[in-house]
């Protein structure tokens, strides 16, 4: 069971994922979490970094959508200036909006990869789907209600993978 926890890659932030390393992988599309993956979750747009990031991937033709549990008005507010495709409410971990978003963006799950900052929404919901995860580091030490409560359980998920050297992992 714990293996559907465990991401196929883990970087200290978006940054680190390139157009580059994503082609040599054959990825034309990602389907991203926003709050704390993208930017800190209480931050209303992205930062001069991230839309050159988005930029840098729309130059290389590969294709992002938004995917959060958040509200429609807070995804709107973020994606809409970026004309980055978003759903909102999607319920991770349950595997509908990401299969939801592979539809919308026309590609196959091998091109595809599903990154976000939580164990319990991102990671286990990519895995269940069949996407390669990528599990980045959160913007900001802190978070909303429920988050508080994943992240403690996440932090003993992820140290058991760091005891049994599945992840080096650091926050």
């Amino acid at each position: 069971m714990l293996k559907h926890f465990l991401p196929d890659q883990h970087v200290k932030n978006i940054f680190e994922i390139t157009p580059e390393s994503l082609q040599e992988k054959g990825v034309k599309g990602i389907i991203t979490d926003l709050d704390n993956t993208l930017v800190e979750w209480d931050r209303p747009y992205a930062t001069p970094m991230l839309i050159e990031w988005f930029d840098n991937m729309r130059k290389n033709e590969i294709l992002v959508t938004i995917v959060s549990n958040n509200n429609e008005k807070r995804v709107r507010a973020f994606s809409d200036p970026l004309h980055i495709p978003f759903i909102f409410q999607a319920r991770k971990p349950m595997t509908r909006a990401f299969n939801k978003a592979l539809k919308e963006m026309g590609l196959r799950k091998e091109e595809t990869v599903v990154i976000g900052d939580q164990l319990l929404t991102d990671v286990l919901g990519g895995n269940r789907s069949g996407f390669h995860t990528i599990l980045v580091v959160p913007v900001a030490q802190t978070d909303g209600f429920v988050t508080r409560f994943n992240r403690k359980v996440e932090r003993r998920i992820l140290n058991w993978f760091r005891k049994k050297g599945k992840l080096n992992w650091e926050d």
